[in-house]
């Protein structure tokens, strides 16, 4: 074999990080040194997400791909890595005009007891959410990919002038950044992350280059929105706007160059260089759906690279792999909490056939204010109920509130200084199915108030079960009993910088967001409009609880109270299917897709 193939253990950007885990498992089983078991534990400096979450068994990764212009040191790419990479000139990265620590690229994925199957979803960068807890700067919302790099950048400022050394200093604010984050996904997906696994965009290139580049399948886009037909075998659209940019675009992709036939035109299969995956993979503006035609591109490349690993295998080179996992400490990062060596012993039949991918559904729109971004942005609405139900039904076969809860009573206070937040809480959580109880502010209740919302449950298998439910929606990590409390109950306290409704109770994910909005942007979208956003235009509720179990919610005028809903039914129906590339088994491509992508 060759030593080229060692490199895949430790190298990758965005969804490439998916077989990091499974290669670095088929090294671990196979037993090899203490070495090579240190290295990889030293990759495990990211944030601790809790003494609970499994390292075997059914679990819900989330893999995070950065745009970052540095590595995880805080130190800039270099000049040849920019070049390598189209990621811009020194001087531009340098004054922070290129790139920041959003993450281009997020997949969740679960895998079943006994590592066989795992199914996943990407969820597009431009999704408009609430964040669980404003920001320093007040912001409440924005788009999904920026949760990371609010949290870094709030990070940096606070130690900046400490005794701190730099590495301390970026290491910390990674450790913010991915926190929020998994915070953020959370909420909107109403799951547990167990474990994360993040790189950043220098990994990707360092990945394609060890691995002689990607082969990939593409074919010519239709004609839309201004684009010429084909527009997506480059990253600018020459026939529209000769003067964009420069030949390859942002991205730097251009098919023609590597090899596409032009007279032959169809679906082609091309062999691409290292910068020109990567750029294969970061390209979007001239995609059918933008950022759902990206995810759908990194999806294939996902099912290829995880093809090569099963058909060319890993080399059992020492040297070469120490030397490889020593690299990476700059480039690949995983929850500190990850026992990776009992992780592999349970992930060793997992690989491109039994990995399904496909993508959050939602509505794309263009030139949208934004709170946070100074210029109108592009931007994605999302059916919060929706992705939480396909989620919900995907990964566990159950609907997104467990049945027992109508047996648990929801105590909320209210710790931070948004009059009526803690109603509107209330009332939510009760157009789910649970009791309302208590609604008040912080006073009334014995827990210290944190920055972020707390959820504590009393006595019983159907409050513990059903507070973690809670945790989820509400971007709470963990759950935690509180003997104090009565049985079947669940008490919420809403923390100091909690200041808007979590996102995962919003029916579309942010407070600006409308449903005339939405149901605008499906129309030009040619898209199906959902029955819980009509109604919700109808009646003008945010609520995510009201929309998909028939209540009425309106806001409480204050905490001490909350108005009471129509009773909650049950949910009886399947969600839609996801839109996007999913990715199997086939006889499409030697590597196994279903479609050739875009």
């Amino acid at each position: 074999m060759d030593v080229r193939w060692v490199r895949l253990v430790v190298t990758g950007k965005i969804g490439f990080a998916v077989q990091c885990l499974i290669a670095a498992a088929v090294l671990l089983v196979g037993g090899y040194s203490w070495q090579v078991v240190s290295l990889t534990t030293s990759l495990g400096d990211g944030v601790s997400l809790g003494t609970s979450s499994p390292s075997t068994g059914a679990m819900n990764i989330l893999v995070m791909g950065l745009e970052s212009r540095t590595n995880f040191q805080g130190d800039n790419l270099s000049v040849q890595q920019l070049t390598e990479t189209h990621s811009g000139l020194e001087s531009q990265v340098a004054a922070g005009l290129e790139g920041s620590q959003d993450t281009d690229t997020l997949i969740v994925i679960h895998i079943f007891a006994g590592g066989q199957k795992a199914v996943g979803y990407s969820i597009p960068r431009d999704d408009v959410v609430n964040y669980p807890h404003a920001t320093l700067d007040g912001l409440t919302e924005g788009k999904i990919d920026a949760a990371y790099a609010y949290a870094y950048n709030e990070s940096l400022g606070q130690t900046s002038g400490t005794s701190m050394s730099q590495a301390q200093r970026y290491l910390a604010a990674n450790q913010a950044g991915q926190l929020f984050e998994v915070q953020t996904v959370e909420s909107v997906t109403g799951i547990h992350i167990d474990h994360f696994i993040v790189s950043n965009i220098i990994g990707f290139y360092e990945l394609s280059e060890q691995f002689g580049g990607l082969e990939i399948c593409i074919q010519p886009a239709p004609a839309q929105d201004g684009l010429a037909w084909g527009a997506n075998l480059t990253d600018y659209d020459p026939l529209t706007d000769p003067l964009s940019l420069k030949p390859g675009g942002n991205s730097g992709f251009d098919a023609y160059h590597d090899g596409y036939n032009g007279k032959k035109n169809g679906k082609q299969y091309l062999h691409l260089s290292a910068a020109q995956s990567l750029a294969y993979v970061r390209s979007r503006d001239t995609l059918p759906g933008v950022d759902i035609g990206r995810t759908a591109r990194q999806q294939a490349a996902i099912a290829y690279i995880l093809w090569k690993l099963k058909s060319e295998g890993l080399l059992s080179d020492l040297s070469a792999i120490t030397t490889a996992l020593s690299n990476a400490q700059s480039y690949l990062m995983y929850d500190s909490g990850w026992n990776l060596i009992d992780f592999a012993s349970d992930m060793n039949a997992l690989n491109g056939k039994n990995l399904k991918l496909s993508t959050l559904p939602e509505v794309s729109t263009n030139d949208v204010p934004i709170p946070g971004y100074p210029s109108a942005q592009s931007a994605n609405y999302v059916d919060v109920p929706q992705i939480q139900q396909q989620v919900n039904e995907a990964f566990y076969a159950t609907p997104a509130v467990p049945a027992s809860a109508s047996s648990v009573t929801v105590d909320v206070y209210n710790g931070s200084g948004t009059s009526g937040l803690a109603g509107e809480v209330s009332q939510d959580l009760k157009g789910l199915g649970y009791k309302a109880g208590a609604v008040s502010d912080s006073s009334s209740q014995s827990q210290q108030v944190q920055a972020d919302a707390e959820v504590f449950y009393g006595s019983g298998t159907a409050a513990q079960a059903n507070a973690q439910t809670i945790a989820n929606l509400m971007g709470v990590q963990q759950a935690t009993s509180l003997p104090s409390l009565p049985a079947g109950h669940v008490e919420v306290l809403l923390g100091s910088q909690v200041t808007a409704q979590a996102p995962g109770l919003e029916l579309l994910g942010a407070d600006s967001v409308t449903a005339q909005e939405y149901i605008t942007a499906a129309q030009q979208n040619n898209q199906a409009i959902p029955k819980n956003i009509t109604a919700a235009a109808t009646g003008g509720t945010q609520s995510t609880a009201a929309t998909l179990f028939g209540a009425k919610a309106s806001a409480a005028d204050s905490d001490a109270s909350a108005s009471t809903p129509a009773k909650a039914s049950a949910v009886t129906s399947s969600a839609a299917a996801a839109t996007g590339g999913a990715t199997s088994a086939s006889s499409d491509a030697p590597y196994g897709l279903t479609a050739c992508p875009y």
